[in-house]
């Protein structure tokens, strides 16, 4: 498009000004290489809006088909690239509209009638955030079911479990998976509640006061499949809260993934090794051959960060803006596309780099039999024979103080030197230090005991059919 031809276009509200707007302001203010992304959302947002007006005998009916027909070519002619948004059509409203009266005249100004730029785009945000809201959904569903199998798989397997990063004591690596499950079984119930207030059509509210035309907002409602309509025309175009909402549900499922990155990075250095990232995950470095990086995760660990900063930015915007509309909310696109593209491709990347990571059974296996975190289980023990917490508790850190002295691991301990501590001891100490009966030896609800984790997976796998 040359720019002398580009000069002459009108802008859609400029017609009470003497003075064509600097272009120096028009670029500044341009947003048509961001909310181009809402191209089908305008289109059809428009179409359900012409299909009312003329319902309503607002427009003539064959004018409102000439219309439709020539937005849906218009439709084509974006999603096959042979129109070209341009920043001097200001956004992509005015891009469509434009182009709409190229082709079939001033009839094309009628598309406009009882509808303000402000319920448009309120309808169009809110049509994309439906889509994008069902998008990240299936991706977080996937996980789910991916992590349920994850569960299955290892759910005898025992692992470490740790607090303030010490091993603290064994658990199953099927219930650390279902832990996962739980936080992500959070997210998908957060959008799901998310998505019954962005349901809700503000097509009809105009520029915040309503119109004077018998306009059918209901219908509108209807047409495009909202589950409610607007109770409040100022509300309907003033607020963003469903951004700031669905961005603050990014940035949660973002951080349970980059808590889960931080777990598998850790674990498969050399200095842990109990696990293994694929090699189609991982990277090498340009100078040390024999370096094996888990670059996706250590990026959707990064990710994390600049969701974040999506979501402060959309509050920073709307902080101290008074009713109703304010251009301010122009920026309120890029965080909201940018977090929802963000959070769906990481929940997506992170699957399938988890679906290629092993846990290295044979290492964990020989690790949790010798180590100091069946501790706990020589105090239960004691506690089981009647002797109060807090002196079993004194009781075994003075046990634990000689394994590390004397170099032995608590199962080779010889049980005379068990009854030195206490007499309490008897032979049947030495069940108790196995990693299998330490974790099924748990008894409370949602235990590590391979029984709890069973029930887990068979809850987990209900939730999954919901």
């Amino acid at each position: 498009m040359n720019t002398d031809k580009s000069k002459e276009k009108e802008l859609l509200w400029q017609s009470r000004f003497s003075e064509p707007f600097d272009r120096e302001a028009l670029l500044f203010s341009s947003s048509v290489d961001v909310d181009k992304v809402l191209y089908q959302e305008d289109i059809r947002g428009s179409i359900a809006h012409v299909t009312m007006l003329s319902e309503e005998a607002i427009i003539p009916v064959e004018e409102a088909r000439l219309i439709i027909e020539g937005l849906e070519e218009i439709e084509q002619e974006i999603s096959s690239g042979a129109l070209v948004p341009d920043w001097e059509d200001e956004d992509i409203h005015t891009v469509i509209e434009n182009r709409l009266k190229e082709k079939i005249g001033p009839i094309a100004g009628k598309m406009h009638s009882g509808r303000s730029r402000n319920d448009q785009v309120a309808t169009d945000t809110r049509l994309y955030m439906k889509r994008v809201v069902n998008e990240l959904g299936s991706a977080l569903k996937a996980l789910k079911h991916l992590l349920v199998e994850k569960a299955e798989t290892y759910r005898h397997t025992i692992i470490f479990g740790y607090t303030h990063l010490q091993r603290a004591q064994p658990v199953s690596a099927g219930h650390y998976y279902l832990a996962y499950f739980n936080m992500f079984q959070r997210d998908t119930e957060r959008l799901d509640d998310l998505y019954k207030r962005v349901d809700t059509s503000p097509l009809g509210a105009a520029a915040f006061a309503g119109s004077t035309l018998p306009l059918n907002a209901k219908r509108s409602m209807e047409l495009l499949d909202f589950g409610a309509l607007f109770q409040n025309s100022i509300d309907a175009v003033s607020d963003r809260d469903i951004i700031i909402e669905f961005i603050s549900t990014c940035s949660i499922i973002m951080m349970h993934l980059s808590r889960f990155c931080e777990d598998l990075i850790l674990w498969s250095s050399q200095e842990f090794n109990y696990l293994e990232i694929s090699d189609a995950f991982s990277t090498g470095s340009s100078i040390m051959p024999q370096k094996k990086n888990a670059d996706i995760a250590e990026l959707v660990r990064s990710k994390t960060g600049r969701v974040y900063g999506d979501l402060l930015s959309v509050l920073t915007v709307m902080k101290g803006l008074p009713l109703s509309y304010n251009r301010d909310m122009q920026e309120d696109k890029p965080p909201l596309f940018d977090a929802a593209k963000t959070t769906t491709s990481s929940v997506r990347i992170f699957t399938k780099m988890l679906a290629h990571t092993k846990i290295n059974e044979e290492r964990l296996a020989k690790l949790t039999g010798e180590d100091l975190s069946l501790a706990t289980e020589i105090a239960e023990y004691l506690v089981k024979k009647d002797l109060p917490f807090r002196e079993a508790h004194r009781i075994t850190g003075k046990i634990v103080s000689h394994a590390i002295e004397s170099a032995t691991p608590l199962p080779d301990i010889p049980l005379e030197t068990y009854k030195n501590f206490s007499e309490l001891f008897d032979k049947d100490v030495y069940d108790a230090l196995k990693p299998e009966a330490s974790v099924n030896a748990k008894q409370s609800h949602g235990s590590t005991s391979f029984a709890s984790v069973d029930e887990q997976i068979r809850a987990a796998r209900e939730k999954l059919k919901m």
